[in-house]
């Protein structure tokens, strides 16, 4: 058997090589196919060479179709939508595995595409698809992506290597790129977080796109201080600073799901820089961006909604780590589904028991 991975974007691969790794467990030959990245080809390459990752480069999508319809795969595994794959599915089934569980709409709308089957994070989730897409094959499986942390597979950060302190709780802040709290944060903002190791790991758009040329600069000069440390764009997979860090800084990424999914506290700034296409009266767009599910970032995080309240809100959940413990075991069942380290097992029984 034979599974073939559909990664248009270099920081979609944490979330599969987990699967990846439980397939060939089990003799399944797995094939990664990845797209040209311009100026940061030298980056893709050295990270899948790393990772010892079987894998075929093509420029677009109708090269990627053109060698599904050659190597007819038993699986294609997508990251997000796909469209025209009648001829595919003559000879390959697909199924879709979200390289986020952000609060996007674009998670549920993804699924309005060919992609015949789709890995689901939690009941939650399963039954929003399942009412939308009703002809649709929707299977909660977990996410895939923590697997290496809770089985203990993913070793922590030396902090010295890095060079912090190791005496000192470690906050990482991962924004997002859009809508994005970066540029509502003071020039010294490392300063107010002094006596903590601060760790920003910025969204993989922020570091690579001209649009964002102004969250480079803030990294850049933020950098300078002796208690930040911001990972470089080949340090692609943000699961050893989840590892690490005692709490998260966040806005509207995934990644606020997925940390608090590991019973750690976090902290939601709701507070944007909107771009003046999205405000006054064109605000629906932001509206249409955001899906509802924002509103669970508010029970498995503490909000806040400026940098003030920010600084004061570490400090409290530093040290009170159990306020939201409740709500987060809560609702971690809901929107990531079970957090048991057997997510990528589960994926690959189904994919091992459907290949006709």
């Amino acid at each position: 058997m034979n599974v073939f991975f559909d990664i248009q974007h270099l920081y979609y691969l944490p979330q599969y090589i987990p699967v990846k790794d439980a397939l060939e467990k089990n003799s399944v030959r797995c094939h990664f196919i990845l797209y040209n990245q311009n100026q940061l080809q030298k980056v893709l390459i050295n990270y899948v060479e790393n990772e010892k990752l079987n894998y075929t480069l093509v420029n677009d999508s109708s090269e990627a179709k053109a060698l599904y319809l050659d190597k007819k795969p038993h699986w294609i595994i997508f990251g997000n939508a796909f469209h025209d794959l009648e001829k595919i599915h003559q000879s390959s089934k697909t199924a879709m595995m979200n390289h986020g569980v952000g609060p996007k709409s674009c998670y549920y709308d993804w699924s309005d595409c060919d992609i015949q089957h789709r890995f689901v994070e939690g009941q939650h989730r399963l039954k929003r698809l399942m009412e939308r897409f009703p002809s649709k094959k929707f299977i909660d499986t977990g996410y895939a992506k923590l697997d290496p942390i809770v089985n203990n597979e993913n070793s922590y950060l030396d902090l010295e290597k890095l060079g912090l302190d190791p005496k000192k709780e470690t906050v990482l802040y991962a924004p997002t790129y859009y809508p994005s709290s970066i540029e509502c944060l003071p020039d010294n903002f490392p300063e107010s977080l002094a006596k903590y190791n601060l760790i920003i790991k910025p969204h993989y758009f922020s570091l690579i796109k001209d649009k964002y040329k102004n969250h480079q600069k803030i990294f850049k000069s933020w950098s300078q201080y002796s208690n930040v440390y911001i990972p470089s764009v080949e340090e692609t997979s943000i699961i050893p600073f989840m590892s690490t860090a005692s709490l998260l800084i966040s806005d509207a990424s995934s990644t606020l799901f997925e940390f608090t999914a590991l019973n750690k506290p976090a902290i939601w700034c709701d507070f944007f820089k909107v771009r003046w296409s999205y405000r006054g009266i064109f605000k629906w767009r932001l509206n249409k961006r955001l899906d509802d599910d924002l509103k669970y970032f508010t029970k498995v995080a503490q909000q806040v909604v400026n940098t003030k309240e920010l600084v004061q809100q570490v400090d409290t959940q530093i040290n009170n780590p159990q306020l939201k413990e409740k709500d987060r075991l809560e609702l971690t069942e809901l929107l990531i589904g079970k957090v048991d380290g057997n997510c990528s097992k589960r994926i690959t029984e189904y994919l091992l028991n459907h290949t006709e």
